[in-house]
């Protein structure tokens, strides 16, 4: 029989390698089977939004422009609320630092009785260390979505050189699904840290948490919807055109 104590040990590394492992299999199955994935299907339908756009960049040049700021504007949010959670639990972090759940000076009903675990300060201290580490990486992830959503603003506006049509639309795609991408992982980071949060009640609440989250996420990232469509058109697109006719 496991004690209360050692719940943690056990259980928290098996939460997080159930997240670890679902992101695992999504890697793979967006690598191998982009159109299964809505990941996958995004990432072609920007490839062709951006195709699209720079085919007639004076007519589309606004709505470019005006795409990539919403998204900027969002990312921008969610950077904000990653560094102003991470410094909120800085605070609290410094401001009970000394004051241990368990310590022997504290009284009995002071511990926590909504927690069934551990109750030490360093395991804690743990727990707040690893939701702010996900708050910061979420903040990074954000911050390289704005740079590089404005880096693709500036190449929409480009005119393409003369028979380097197709490989600077290409770049500009990958410049846009890059953004696009570390958007995502920074709201994966959001998503981690609400099973950290659950940590805070308990190992069995994160374990919990982290296996409905990645039930949940299964049914978000997977997808069939319009697969066969964009297929299509991402065939057309990478066909090699007949200068014969």
């Amino acid at each position: 029989m496991v004690r209360e104590e050692d719940l943690d040990v056990v259980l928290v590394p098996l939460g997080l390698a159930v997240v670890a492992g679902y992101h695992l299999w999504l890697l793979y199955a967006i690598l191998r089977h982009p159109t299964r994935t809505v990941v996958g299907l995004n990432a072609l339908a920007r490839k062709r939004w951006v195709a699209v756009i720079m085919a007639n960049t004076e007519k589309n040049g606004v709505l470019a422009v005006q795409t990539l700021r919403n998204n900027i504007m969002a990312s921008t949010v969610l950077a904000t609320t990653a560094i102003t959670l991470a410094s909120v639990i800085s605070v609290f972090i410094g401001a009970t630092a000394g004051r241990s759940p368990a310590s022997p000076s504290s009284s009995s009903s002071s511990s926590p009785m909504l927690v069934y675990g551990s109750k030490t300060g360093q395991v804690f201290a743990v727990k707040y260390l690893a939701i702010s580490l996900c708050f910061m990486l979420a903040f990074v992830c954000n911050v390289q979505a704005i740079r590089l959503y404005a880096h693709a603003s500036f190449l929409l506006g480009l005119p393409p050189e003369e028979g380097a049509a197709e490989d600077f639309a290409a770049y500009v795609a990958r410049t846009v699904n890059r953004g696009s991408h570390a958007w995502s992982l920074g709201l994966r980071a959001f998503y981690v840290s609400l099973a950290l949060f659950m940590w805070t009640f308990g190992p069995i609440p994160m374990l919990a948490c982290s296996v409905l989250m990645c039930a949940l996420l299964y049914f978000l990232d997977t997808t069939r919807d319009y697969a066969k469509g964009i297929q299509h058109v991402h065939r057309e697109m990478s066909a090699p055109k007949d200068s014969t006719v």
